[in-house]
């Protein structure tokens, strides 16, 4: 079992940053891949952005959503055990609940219970 617990989230004006933190009760570094996903009010939860293992020395490989291209970006610190999203240039549209994933070799996820993200015009 992994736990993931979320932070970082909150209320900001359009344009303006945030950077969202995931901490994991187990080590990252056996997991295939960590991300974040969101989920706005009625809608169904979408990707937005993963990073894959990436083993000890190798860059380890990022996916995003095209709507957070050039604006989101996805680190991990295996040491801390902890997965960032740095958020920049947040639009309205990027208002959601924000919801850590690390996903296992064997395909099993695990979920965090997010962060409220909230974008004002």
């Amino acid at each position: 079992q992994v736990q993931l617990v979320e932070s970082g989230g909150g209320l900001v004006q359009a344009g303006e940053s945030l950077r969202l933190s995931c901490a994991a009760s187990a080590g990252i570094f056996s997991m295939k891949a960590m991300g974040w996903y969101r989920q706005a009010p009625g809608k169904q939860r979408e990707l937005v952005a993963t990073i894959a293992s990436g083993g000890i020395t190798a860059v380890p490989n990022t996916n995003y959503a095209d709507s957070v291209k050039g604006r989101f970006t996805i680190s991990r610190d295996n040491a801390k055990n902890t997965v960032y999203l740095q958020m920049n240039s947040l639009k309205p549209e990027d208002t959601a609940v924000y919801y850590c994933n690390a996903r296992a070799w064997d395909s099993t996820d695990y979920w965090g219970k997010g962060t409220l993200v909230t974008v004002s015009s």
